[in-house]
């Protein structure tokens, strides 16, 4: 087991330019951080800037921290068969990506419709679609020895059994799920149950942590509604609501032993925030 982070848990410094992606290599290797999760567009963008690709490589290399996953957006629900091609091809330049960054992981999105779009009527009318695709890329990937993975968010593809869906649709060994243990929630799942269903699929593991309000509770601004309602704020890790020793404790157990990325998008400081994230992790972890 390798704890990391996330650079998405950096994107208000990244995007300010307060960091670079490069100096956040390093101060995630300062921080003790094992990897780092490269997430691109959130402060900074590797399409068509393979001098900035090998920079990173070169600098996770140099100060001996693993690139563990290459994370993208995508969306395979498209209107007409031209612009479905389009974006797959998309896709595949963002796996020759990951390759070059040296990763075999990569997570990509595959849809994600608002809450009231988001019905299992419309899943399973999109999922031979949505299958298709990715096998395709997951197809394309396997020549490079990467798995491609989804992961559980944009309310459409979240659910646990969603996701479990997807991947035996898909049914190849390289198509996995990059398992966010928080984001559940979004759509009013427990997490450790959660976890427990979905852990024996997972590639990458992010670990996030939120507080969560009851609908009739509104705590203001600042909050995001899940599926039915309830209000959620992204806060450090340890310090949410999420039964954040029992999820770890259930990833323990499960035998998993990859990478274990922290995210973090709450309101406070980010670098403390993410260093306090992964310090927590890491007791949890040997407390379990």
């Amino acid at each position: 087991m390798k704890v990391g982070l996330s650079s998405y848990s950096l994107y208000g410094i990244l995007k300010s330019k307060e960091m670079s992606i490069i100096e956040a290599i390093q101060w995630v290797a300062d921080q003790g951080g094992e990897h780092i999760e490269i997430v691109p567009n959130l402060g900074f963008k590797l399409e068509d800037n393979p001098a900035l690709v090998d920079a990173i490589r070169e600098k996770a290399s140099v100060v001996g921290i693993d690139i563990s996953n290459y994370a993208i957006g995508a969306n395979f629900i498209t209107e007409g068969e031209e612009a479905f091609q389009t974006e797959i091809e998309r896709v595949k330049k963002e796996v020759d990506i990951a390759n070059r960054l040296g990763v075999k992981f990569m997570r990509h999105d595959v849809a994600s419709l608002p809450i009231s779009d988001s019905t299992i009527k419309q899943f399973e009318s999109d999922l031979p679609k949505l299958t298709k695709a990715c096998q395709i890329v997951a197809d394309y990937a396997g020549k490079y020895g990467i798995t491609t993975s989804v992961e559980n968010h944009g309310f459409f593809i979240q659910a646990s059994d969603r996701v479990q869906s997807l991947i035996n649709h898909v049914n190849r060994s390289n198509f996995k799920t990059t398992l966010d243990v928080g984001n559940f929630m979004c759509v009013d799942e427990d997490p450790v149950s959660a976890v427990k269903k979905n852990i024996s699929y997972a590639s990458v593991v992010h670990i996030k942590d939120f507080y969560l309000r009851q609908a009739h509770l509104y705590p203001g601004e600042g909050w995001m509604q899940t599926t039915s309602g309830n209000y959620l704020r992204g806060s450090i890790v340890g310090h949410g609501d999420i039964n954040m020793r029992e999820v770890i404790k259930v990833i323990k157990e499960s035998g998993f032993n990859g990478y274990i990325s922290v995210e973090f998008e709450g309101i406070e400081e980010c670098k403390q925030a993410s260093k306090m994230g992964m310090d927590n992790v890491r007791r949890l972890w040997d407390e379990a």
